[in-house]
C-alpha cells in the first residue's frame, strides 16, 4: 500500500510521505512556503494550516475527518493560551495519516503573495449612491404632536428633496439623542438606490466630518481584491488583496462546483470561508488607509457566477451541468451584514453587479462596464485573464461575451517549479538564442540575474520559484530560442545544443536556475509544465476565436489584456504562445484590473448600475461547453503558437526557429525541417 498522498495548496505541490510525517516536515520537503521559527516546539504559531476534508475529484483524493493526527497536549496548550482559529492546526505537531489537503493560509507564507491588484487610474464621474447631509430639524411643540423622526423627514424634503426615506428601526432608535446633542442639528448619511427609495443608513449629532468610504471588491476564484475609496472625491485610499480560501477546495471554479455536488454541505463550507475572508479584507485595507471599518458603508462586488452564488449562499450545483442556470442573473442590492461584511457599518449597502448568463458573470459585465466595447468604432476583443477567463468581443454593432477555463496554469499551480506572484517568484525571463543562457528578473528586484549586484539585492527573498507571468515567457523564450519546436516538445541537450536541457524520464526539462549550492530550489521548467500551458493557452485562444466565428471576422482591431495578470503579461510573448489572435503588437493593449476599475464605476457613479443593466441585455453570450468548434479550436491551437493559423503579424517582428524533436529524445535523433507556415 503506498504511502499517503499530501496536496498542499495554493501552491499545488504533492507528494507521498509515510504515516506519522509532520505536515511542517512534508512542506518543507517539498518546498511549500510554509513558516515557522521556533524548531517545531509549537511554540511560534507560524506554521498555522488549514486541512480540507471531503471528496477532491481534481486532486483525485477522498479526505478523511482523521487525515490527520489528534489534537495533541501541545496544540491544546497553545488554543488554551493564544486562541487557533477554527478548522487550524499547527504543521509541527500535527502528523499526516491518510491522503489530505492541506492550505497555508496567507499569514503562514514566509513570502507572502501578491496580488496584483492594485487601482488603475481612471476619471470617473462622481454620483455615488450615499451622501451625508446636514439638517437643521424643528424642535418639538406641545401644540404640534408630531414625532421627531417626521419632523426629520420634513426637514429632508424641505431641504434637500429628499422624500420617502425609509428607516431601518437601529437608526430610528438613534434619533432622539442625536438630535438633543446636536441641539437639533444633525448628520444624516442617505443611501439612494438607483432603482427604489432611499433609505437611512445613519444619524449623527451637529456636523459630521468624518469620511463616507466605499469599498469596491473583486472577487476571483484565486484572488480577491478591493480598494477602499473617498464617495466625495473618489480617491482610493488603499488598495488590498489577499487569496481566496476556497482554494482548498478546488483551484478551478469545477472543482468547487465539484466539492458542493459530493460534500453535503459542503457549499455553506465554501460560503463561510469566503465570507471571513472578505471581512478580513475589510479590516485590513481600513488599517492600511488609518480609517474605521464602520466609517465603510456601502461595498460593491464584482464575481463570476459560481463566486456570486457562494457569497450569496446559493448551492451552485446547476452551475456544474448544462444548461448553467443561475438562481438569478438580475443585480442584487442587500445588507452588507447579510453576506457577512459585519466589520463595515451596521448598516452598510452592497450591490452586486448583474451576471451576463451561466458562466459570465458579474466580473465580465464589469470589464463591459469599464472599457465599454459597445461603444467603440473597432472591433475590440477584451480578454480577462484568470483561472477562468472572461472574453468579450463587439463594437457598437454587436458585443458577444463567453467564458474560457483556463485553469491555474496561468497563476503559477499545477507547474512543477509555480508559485503565486511572491517576492523571489522569477517574473520576467530572456533566452539568449544563440548560447541558450537565461537571464530573469524576480519578484522584489529590479536588477536581471546577469547584473551585479543581483545576488545580494535577493538575499533575503532568494529566488524561489516561477510566478504565472515567468512561466509564459519562459516557455515563449524557450520556443524562440529554438529549445522548443512547434508541438511543445523540449529537445535534449544533443538537439539543442544546451547542458541545460535535462533528461527527465522520458522527456526532457530546461535549466532556468540552479540554487541548490545556496539551499535553494533548482528552478526548471517539465515537459508537464510545457503541456499545461499549452492546455491553458488553447482554451484562451479558442474562446477568442469562437466569438470571431460567431461574429464572421478573422481578425480583429484591437485586443485589451484585462485582469491583474493580464497587466503582467508581455504582448510579444503571449502571441508566441498563441494565448491571444494574431494582431500588430502595437494593437495589443493592457486595461490593468478592468473588473476592479468597473466595481469602481459602479460605486462612485449611480447612473452606471443602470447602465451596466441595460447592457447585460443586449451582450449575446456564447456558450463554450456545447459548441463543437470549440473543440476543434482547442486542439488547433496546441500548438506554438497555432496548427494553422499564420500569424503574419507576428512574424513580421519574430522569426521562430523551425525545430521539431522526436518523443525519444535523449538519444539525439530529433531532426531540423522547413515547416509550412
Amino acid at each position: 500500500m503506498s504511502d499517503p498522498l499530501v496536496i498542499f495548496t495554493p501552491s499545488g505541490k504533492r507528494g507521498r510521505f509515510p504515516v506519522g510525517t509532520p505536515v511542517l516536515t512534508a512542506a518543507r520537503q517539498l518546498g511549500v512556503d510554509l513558516d515557522s521559527v521556533c524548531g517545531g516546539r509549537g511554540i511560534c504559531s507560524r506554521c498555522q494550516v488549514t486541512p480540507a476534508f471531503g471528496e477532491f475529484p481534481k486532486h483525485g483524493v477522498s479526505v478523511a475527518g482523521d487525515a490527520l493526527s489528534d489534537w495533541n497536549a501541545v496544540e491544546a496548550r497553545y488554543d488554551e493560551k493564544r486562541g487557533l482559529p477554527a478548522g487550524r492546526r499547527l504543521g509541527c505537531q500535527a502528523t499526516i495519516q491518510s491522503d489530505v489537503v492541506i492550505d497555508v493560509p496567507p499569514e503562514s507564507q514566509v513570502h507572502r503573495q501578491v496580488v496584483r491588484k492594485a487601482a488603475t487610474e481612471r476619471a470617473i464621474e462622481m454620483d455615488p449612491a450615499t451622501h451625508r447631509y446636514l439638517v437643521d430639524v424643528a424642535e418639538p411643540d406641545m401644540h404640534d404632536p408630531s414625532g421627531d423622526l417626521q419632523r426629520l423627514e420634513t426637514a429632508l424634503g424641505e431641504t434637500w428633496g429628499i422624500q420617502g426615506a425609509e428607516v431601518p428601526l437601529p437608526v430610528l432608535a438613534k434619533l432622539q439623542p442625536a438630535l438633543r446633542k446636536g441641539n437639533w442639528q444633525v448628520t444624516v448619511t442617505v443611501h439612494h438606490p438607483h432603482d427604489g427609495p432611499p433609505r437611512l443608513l445613519d444619524v449623527s449629532p451637529g456636523f459630521d466630518e468624518r469620511p463616507l468610504l466605499g469599498l469596491a471588491i473583486d472577487l476571483g476564484s484565486t484572488t480577491i481584491a478591493g480598494h477602499l475609496c473617498n464617495l466625495r472625491s473618489g480617491e482610493v485610499l488603499a488598495s488590498a488583496g489577499i487569496m481566496n480560501p476556497q482554494i482548498r477546495f478546488g483551484e478551478d471554479l469545477m472543482s468547487r462546483v465539484s466539492y458542493a455536488m459530493l460534500n453535503p454541505g459542503g457549499d455553506a463550507e465554501m460560503t463561510k470561508a469566503v465570507r471571513v475572508a472578505l471581512d478580513q479584507l475589510a479590516r485590513e485595507i481600513a488599517a492600511e488607509a488609518a480609517v474605521e471599518t464602520g466609517g465603510i458603508v456601502e461595498s460593491v462586488i464584482v464575481c463570476n457566477p459560481v463566486m456570486h452564488h457562494l457569497v450569496l449562499g446559493l448551492d451552485p450545483v446547476e452551475l456544474g451541468q448544462a444548461p448553467f442556470a443561475l438562481a438569478t442573473s438580475d443585480s442584487l442590492s442587500l445588507a452588507a451584514a447579510d453576506l457577512g461584511l459585519t466589520s463595515l457599518h451596521p448598516q452598510a449597502r452592497t450591490y452586486l453587479l448583474p451576471c451576463i448568463a451561466g458562466h459570465v458573470g458579474a466580473d465580465a459585465a464589469a470589464v463591459a462596464l469599464s472599457e465599454e466595447p459597445g461603444n467603440q468604432e473597432a472591433l475590440t476583443l477584451v480578454i480577462d485573464v484568470g483561472t477562468n477567463a472572461e472574453i468579450l468581443l463587439g463594437n457598437r454593432d454587436r458585443v458577444l461575451a463567453c467564458s474560457s477555463p483556463t485553469g491555474p496554469a496561468f497563476e503559477g499551480a499545477q507547474i512543477s517549479s509555480g508559485q503565486r506572484a511572491a517576492p523571489g517568484a522569477i517574473e520576467r525571463i530572456e533566452i539568449d538564442p544563440t548560447t541558450k543562457e537565461p537571464r530573469f528578473r524576480v519578484i522584489g528586484c529590479d536588477l536581471w540575474s546577469d547584473d551585479p549586484g543581483f545576488a545580494a539585492a535577493t538575499a533575503v527573498t532568494g529566488v524561489t520559484g516561477i510566478c504565472g507571468s515567468g512561466i509564459i515567457e519562459a516557455v515563449a523564450e524557450m520556443r524562440m530560442a529554438g529549445l522548443l519546436d512547434a508541438s511543445g516538445l523540449i529537445g535534449s541537450a544533443e538537439q539543442t545544443g544546451t547542458s541545460r536541457c535535462e533528461p527527465e524520464g522520458r522527456t526532457h526539462a530546461y535549466l532556468v536556475h540552479d540554487g541548490t549550492p545556496d539551499g535553494g530550489p533548482r528552478i526548471t521548467v517539465t515537459q508537464g509544465d510545457i503541456r499545461a500551458i499549452q492546455l491553458a493557452k488553447s482554451a484562451l485562444y479558442a474562446g477568442a476565436r469562437l466569438l470571431m466565428d460567431e461574429m464572421g471576422v478573422d481578425s480583429v482591431d484591437r485586443i485589451v489584456l484585462a485582469g491583474a495578470f493580464g497587466a503582467h503579461i508581455s504582448p510579444k510573448h503571449a502571441m508566441v504562445l498563441g494565448m491571444i489572435p494574431d494582431a500588430p503588437l502595437a494593437a495589443v493593449t493592457s486595461a490593468g484590473n478592468a473588473a476592479g476599475t468597473g466595481a469602481r464605476i459602479a460605486l462612485l457613479n449611480r447612473a452606471s448600475r443602470g447602465r451596466i443593466e441595460q447592457v447585460v441585455r443586449q451582450i449575446t453570450k456564447v456558450e463554450t461547453a456545447i459548441e463543437p468548434r470549440f473543440q476543434e479550436h482547442f486542439v488547433a491551437a496546441n500548438a506554438l503558437p497555432h496548427a494553422t493559423a499564420p500569424f503574419p503579424e507576428l512574424r513580421r517582428v519574430v522569426t521562430l526557429p523551425e525545430v521539431a524533436f522526436n518523443a525519444g529524445g535523449g538519444d539525439g535523433g530529433g531532426r531540423r525541417r522547413r515547416r509550412r507556415a
